[in-house]
């Protein structure tokens, strides 16, 4: 790989030793674009496809959707540790994430379509083929582009402010751009018009998985490794013993609350995802109406709209463990509301509105705080363990969507969950019993109520931004010795 980065044509577009405005427009904002919006769509949509279009909800008696997720994520979790070895051991004049992304473009093509392309034959083919093309795509091709995409942001500069910016630039790209198309673009216009239709479903997808390939090979071109290539110039030891990084990640406290902070956030926010479309469908409004679904997704979008240019000034005034901290009390609070008028839409628009205020700091300042813990780590021990230590945050999340898929699928066929019919060419959606409504509810609204107090009261130890600026000092003077 190092020889073939070598070519001209395969260099960074990035030239400046300071982040500049291409970089920001281009290689985080405009880049990531496309796997986000793609990532995003199947985690909505996904389970949508699986239980409603190929009606898989009553295999092995309701067992396969529910242990079909955990088992993929095992894999995916495995293939984390061993793309984070490899990311860690990389080194390129290009630097040692970013060679990897560009393998994920066409990877991420391909694999997107395989997911929706299941063949019309027996049950167990269509299993089969599910199985395999779901960690072809998340254990294989997602988690390459995840890994390197991750560690854009603490692998761009050590300057806290440009950092907080990337961040912010990084997060709208996740936020805005693929939630403007998933939270409101899907349900008021493409879900009323594809309906249970598979063919369409296939149609649509395949051009997602096709728009994912120039934008992350944009991401490529306009994004620059400054702290791996200031390590490699300044001569830092090829190798790290792998049990070294391991031991650093896992005896350091800071990394430790940070792991158990991303895992409750993940945790609250994939069942929310999952069970959105459900709580739209059955709960708050009706199936596929284009109303209800929108309607929240535009609550929910105007702050994260207004946290562009207000989160970041304030995590530079408080710092951003203290914003985050007061915005998961707000989190718990509107959650709270929309968990006791679940299906008065008033007041559930209101809850949205207090929640996502509170979710903004997190939203933004998130990889942020994350790349002050790695500089902690350098600072501590003397070497870099950026791959292995987002090889882990990256099993928190994958292992999390398979787990919480599982277990909303669990709850779904438990309570007798009745997928939609076509008659007469229309989709028609069952009538489903209270308890089916009370799981998808909680789990919209009242699992996250709980991870909102609990993570409040966990970022009051995650304390590390507090004398960062003195740790990287102290790093840059090491390298200038």
């Amino acid at each position: 790989m190092a020889q073939i980065l070598n070519s001209r044509v395969l260099r960074s577009r990035v030239k400046s030793r300071n982040v500049t405005s291409p970089e920001k427009w281009l290689g985080y904002l405009l880049g990531p674009a496309g796997a986000l919006l793609l990532n995003a769509v199947l985690a909505t949509y996904l389970n949508v496809y699986y239980t409603d279009v190929l009606k898989l909800t009553t295999v092995w008696g309701g067992a396969f959707l529910v242990v079909f997720p955990i088992v993929s994520k095992v894999v995916d979790a495995i293939t984390n540790v061993i793309m984070g070895y490899v990311i860690d051991r990389t080194r390129t004049s290009e630097g040692k994430a970013r060679p990897w992304l560009l393998l994920s473009a066409p990877l991420l093509a391909i694999t997107g379509i395989l997911l929706f392309t299941v063949p019309g034959a027996s049950q167990t083919v269509q299993i089969v083929w599910v199985m395999v093309s779901y960690n072809l795509f998340y254990s294989f091709a997602y988690t390459i582009f995840n890994m390197s995409h991750n560690l854009m942001v603490p692998l761009s500069t050590r300057d806290t402010t440009e950092r907080g910016s990337l961040s912010v630039f990084n997060q709208i790209a996740a936020i805005m751009m693929s939630g403007i198309l998933v939270a409101l673009v899907f349900p008021m216009v493409i879900m009323p018009m594809i309906g249970v239709d598979k063919g369409r479903w296939i149609a649509l997808m395949s051009v997602l998985s096709i728009l994912a390939l120039p934008l992350t090979l944009l991401e490529y071109y306009f994004t620059k490794e400054r702290v791996t290539l200031e390590n490699q110039e300044a001569g830092e030891p090829r190798e790290i013993p792998f049990r070294a990084q391991l031991k650093a990640i896992f005896t350091d406290r800071y990394m430790m609350l940070i792991y158990a902070y991303f895992l409750i956030y993940t945790t609250g926010s994939c069942i929310k995802n999952i069970s959105l479309v459900y709580f739209c469908n059955y709960v708050l409004g009706t199936y596929n109406d284009g109303i209800t679904q929108t309607m929240i997704s535009v609550i929910g979008g105007i702050p994260m709209g207004i946290g562009i240019f207000a989160v970041w000034p304030l995590a530079k005034k408080f710092g951003k463990r203290n914003v985050t901290l007061a915005g998961f009390v707000l989190y718990a609070v509107g959650g709270a509301v929309c968990w006791l008028f679940p299906t008065n839409m008033v007041i559930m628009l209101v809850g949205q509105f207090i929640k996502n205020i509170g979710g903004l700091p997190c939203a933004y300042v998130f990889m942020a705080l994350f790349a002050d813990v790695l500089d902690h780590m350098e600072w501590k021990t003397g070497f870099r363990s950026d791959g292995i230590a987002m090889s882990v945050y990256n099993i928190i999340a994958v292992a999390m969507v398979g787990i919480c898929t599982g277990i909303f699928n669990g709850m779904l066929a438990g309570t007798g969950y009745v997928a939609p019919e076509i008659v007469n060419g229309v989709t028609v959606a069952a009538a489903q019993t209270e308890a089916v409504k009370g799981v998808i509810t909680f789990g919209f609204v009242g699992l996250e109520v709980i991870t909102g107090v609990i993570l409040a009261v966990l970022l009051i130890f995650l304390n590390v931004e507090k004398d960062i600026e003195r740790k990287q000092a102290q790093i840059r003077a090491r390298r200038e010795q």
